[in-house]
């Protein structure tokens, strides 16, 4: 890890464990697609989130998506990733696909706040992993360029926002899990 300028990592399954139960999410999400009349383009929440917009349920959506993570947060199970973050000298971020609240609740409630510089979440920037644009705002913000610091992360999508950020990736664990 020498070498880097700055550290960022994803938050659910690299710092803490959301307690989320992701197919309840699902059900409600579908539920909002139900109360407006549209049909999803399928039972799956990330395509129902990607379409959101263009169906004219973006805040709809993202607001049944981040009452699931709010209070997730609020109860998640911190990592060991977590005691390394606060062993770092180096600026850190948080660069997640939860929303933004969500990632701020869960760091607070495991004390780590104060040893992050930089989060966006999902609703902080107008996309998000695997496209480049979220990793490429955190490291703005800890005022390194993309190629001077490391992306951890727990699943493929991260990996690959890494390589379009033009940034080194590790995964927290064997490989790839989850979204």
């Amino acid at each position: 890890m020498t070498g880097y300028e700055a550290i960022v990592y994803d938050l659910d399954g690299t710092l803490v464990d959301l307690d989320v139960d992701w197919n309840a999410v699902a059900v409600d999400v579908r539920e909002v697609y139900t109360a407006a009349n549209v049909d999803p383009p399928s039972d799956g929440l990330w395509d129902m989130l990607e379409v959101a917009a263009d169906v004219g349920l973006a805040d709809e959506v993202e607001a049944a998506i981040a009452a699931h993570e709010h209070d997730g947060a609020r109860t998640s199970v911190r990592l060991a990733h977590a005691d390394e973050l606060l062993e770092r000298s180096l600026p850190a971020g948080v660069c997640s696909l939860n929303c933004e609240r969500a990632c701020r609740i869960a760091l607070d409630e495991h004390a780590l706040d104060d040893a992050v510089d930089a989060v966006v979440g999902r609703d902080t920037v107008d996309t998000w992993k695997p496209d480049p644009e979220p990793l490429l705002a955190t490291v703005r913000v800890l005022e390194v360029e993309p190629a001077a610091a490391l992306f951890i992360g727990d699943s493929a999508r991260d990996r690959h926002a890494a390589e379009r950020a033009g940034m080194d990736f590790e995964y927290v664990g064997e490989g790839p899990s989850g979204v």
